[in-house]
């Protein structure tokens, strides 16, 4: 079975500890990531005896390998001009930083004030042991509040800008970018173009048809999909079947034809789903036990039926009699 890395059930281990302070108060956290990568894993192999590919580090200068022992940290201060840095250099600069070993709350501000883009990942904080109460106590009244905590904090050798909320009465920490980090938007948008009233109508049309709620079960990573079929197929000594690729439409002659037609193919696609659901898909009766495994995972594909790439024929007919 093609599987990915992942400890999907078990609690992740702790990255950092340290405290949250809320003013005269201080609270004991671990921190916790909140993202589990569902990435594939492939090395480099050495294809006569599959041995694992290994790398050296290798002086350019000197072409030579280099043991640990004389490799360094350093800063190219100017071209050429190296400052060698040294672990406890890194520990002064963290012990006289804002936030050493420590949460520290900045600023309460509404989350709606906080532009996406200076989100860049998401950390759970966990009480440590004993602080479970005084935990609850900064949870509920940020929850109270509606408001989110802007923090500074230190790890990993550089100092972090960072904002709390509350989910699922969990204390959730957004790693952020700072300001000067966020590039700036200037000349990226389009210059003056002039838009119909009649395009802007039919593109707010197209919107409102497919608006709807956020469901984040429902997207799938189809490329991974693809890969673990592929994956296995060689596994069993089979050929990997490319798709024929899809013959592109003549270009609609103008945007506005674009777009009605978005429109329309829009509406038919979710009058399609509501009334092509179950057995009236296709997806019912006995007829499924006479397919092939390929075309049980095409028809799984379309009812959008979650975890396919890893499901036996079985499984396939099951979970399609169920969609």
């Amino acid at each position: 079975m093609v599987t990915v890395r992942g400890t999907t059930g078990s609690v992740p281990r702790a990255i950092w500890t340290g405290s949250v302070t809320f003013g005269l108060v201080n609270v004991p956290v671990r921190m916790l990531s909140a993202v589990e990568e569902q990435k594939l894993h492939f090395h480099y192999v050495h294809a006569p005896d599959s041995s694992r590919i290994g790398y050296e580090k290798v002086c350019k200068a000197e072409g030579k390998p280099v043991p640990d022992d004389e490799i360094v940290k350093a800063f190219e201060y100017e071209k050429g001009e190296y400052v060698y840095m040294t672990d406890e250099d890194f520990e002064t600069a963290a012990a006289g930083a804002e936030g050493f070993k420590t949460i520290d709350i900045r600023d309460f501000v509404p989350a709606s004030e906080i532009d996406p883009i200076y989100f860049e990942r998401t950390y759970y904080l966990a009480p440590q042991d004993g602080a479970e109460k005084v935990y609850a106590l900064l949870a509920r009244a940020m929850e109270r509040s509606e408001l989110v905590a802007i923090v500074k904090y230190v790890m990993r050798d550089r100092q972090n800008l960072g904002a709390l909320r509350v989910r699922d009465g969990v204390i959730a920490l957004e790693r952020m970018y700072f300001a000067d980090e966020i590039r700036p938007d200037d000349d990226i948008a389009p210059a003056k173009v002039e838009v119909s009233k009649q395009e802007l109508d039919m593109a707010a049309q197209l919107i409102a048809t497919i608006t709807g709620r956020f469901e984040p079960e429902k997207y799938d990573d189809t490329y991974r999909d693809a890969l673990c079929e592929i994956i296995r197929a060689k596994r069993e000594g089979k050929e990997a079947h490319v798709p024929k690729p899809v013959r592109e439409e003549a270009e609609p002659p103008d945007l506005l034809s674009a777009l009605r037609a978005s429109v329309e193919a829009a509406q038919g696609s979710r009058s399609g789903t509501r009334s092509g659901n179950g057995k009236a898909a296709g997806n019912g009766g006995s007829d499924l036990e006479s397919l092939s495994k390929d075309e049980l995972y095409e028809r799984a594909k379309r009812a959008d039926v979650k975890g396919r790439a890893d499901m036996s024929k079985d499984e396939l007919v099951a979970a399609l009699r169920a969609a």
